[in-house]
């Protein structure tokens, strides 16, 4: 089908974002990138965000609702991580029930009218800047980073040098089994450079 590209996104999509919820810790969320400026969300904000921006682009554009409160009952690390797994894996069930004409048909977004593969192109660079923003969070906070795309400075550099893509767990399951807390992949030890294409003098 001329959108299962899309599909295929969401359902990697999704497990980026669980992969890097599982990098925080239960006493993160609170952390947020300035300690008394407002503007930039806490941990706890962002999967809040993320679990109430999803579910209402689904049910508003996209008319997919899974008949799920967005968020968890409490409010914790884990059950972030439950929730959203979830939801989001009904979600992917629906979006793989669809065909070329769903995908073509227009729906209202906000105050335009678009297709809902236009739609849903935009949700998912949503939900990438806003895990782009974690990850920034985790550097704040002086963690190590696991590969979401690709190589980190933390699996070795860049992938001009070769350096290679770590996951922090091996498959989905085995990050749902234990919500994210359990031991994950190695990183191996940090060459103390700059990993940068034109590294700043020092």
């Amino acid at each position: 089908m001329n959108y299962d590209f899309l599909v295929e996104t969401y359902d990697s999509e999704r497990i980026k974002v669980l992969s890097v919820w599982s990098e925080f810790r239960e006493d993160d969320l609170g952390f947020r990138p300035h300690p008394v400026d407002p503007r930039g969300r806490s941990l706890r904000e962002q999967m809040i965000h993320q679990c109430v921006s999803e579910d209402l682009w689904f049910r508003a554009m996209l008319a997919i609702d899974v008949a799920a409160p967005p968020l968890p009952k409490l409010e914790s690390r884990r059950e972030f991580v439950r929730r959203y797994a979830e939801d989001s894996g009904k979600r992917l069930e629906e979006l793989q029930k669809k065909d070329a004409s769903w995908w073509e048909a227009a729906a209202q977004f906000f105050d335009v009218v678009k297709s809902r593969a236009w739609i849903m192109t935009r949700r998912l660079n949503h939900t990438a800047h806003h895990r782009g923003q974690q990850m920034a969070m985790l550097r704040m906070l002086g963690r190590s980073l696991h590969s979401n795309y690709g190589p980190t400075a933390d699996t070795g550099g860049l992938m001009q040098n070769h350096a290679p893509t770590i996951y922090a767990y091996k498959s989905l399951q085995t990050l749902l089994g234990d919500a994210g807390d359990g031991e994950k992949s190695l990183l191996p030890p940090s060459p103390g450079i700059q990993v940068s294409e034109r590294p700043d003098p020092r």
